[in-house]
């Protein structure tokens, strides 16, 4: 019995790893923005993360973002929209902008939760972080 219970052993810890790995890699959606005549070196991905709440974790990154203020118009900030089933464009909020220690390529993240589930997502450049309806758009990815 225990020659029986030294061969289990093995498959049972492979079959443990896959549904380890599978659970992993189900849980978030990421996705790649879509090339941007705007600010054509910037790339961006974006997670979709269900939580057990119902709720959306929504995390972005983009790198080689040009600063708003050097746009044809100057603009202030980049904000962060979803557009949800019902068509409706929702702000969602600025993303949060930095600069490498060793590089002066910008890069942009946001983290934030939404209650519902985003079929769009996209980023415009803007005066201010807390308008209600989206300007020019940056940068964008299809529906998902």
């Amino acid at each position: 019995m225990n020659l029986n219970l030294l061969k289990a052993k093995p498959l049972l810890m492979y079959a443990a790893i896959f549904l380890i790995v599978f659970a992993v890699s189900s849980c978030a959606q990421k996705l790649k923005f879509a090339n941007s005549s705007v600010v054509p070196a910037a790339e961006g991905t974006v997670k979709i993360k269900k939580d057990n709440n119902n709720n959306y974790n929504i995390e972005i990154d983009v790198i080689r973002l040009a600063d708003p203020k050097r746009l044809s118009p100057p603009k202030e900030t980049y904000v962060v929209w979803i557009e949800t089933e019902n068509n409706m464009a929702k702000n969602i909020g600025q993303l949060k902008s930095s600069s490498g220690m060793f590089s002066s390529a910008l890069t942009a993240s946001i983290s934030t939760v939404s209650p519902v589930k985003p079929t769009k997502i996209f980023i415009t450049a803007e005066d201010s972080g807390d308008v209600q309806s989206p300007g020019e758009v940056i940068l964008t990815m299809d529906s998902f």
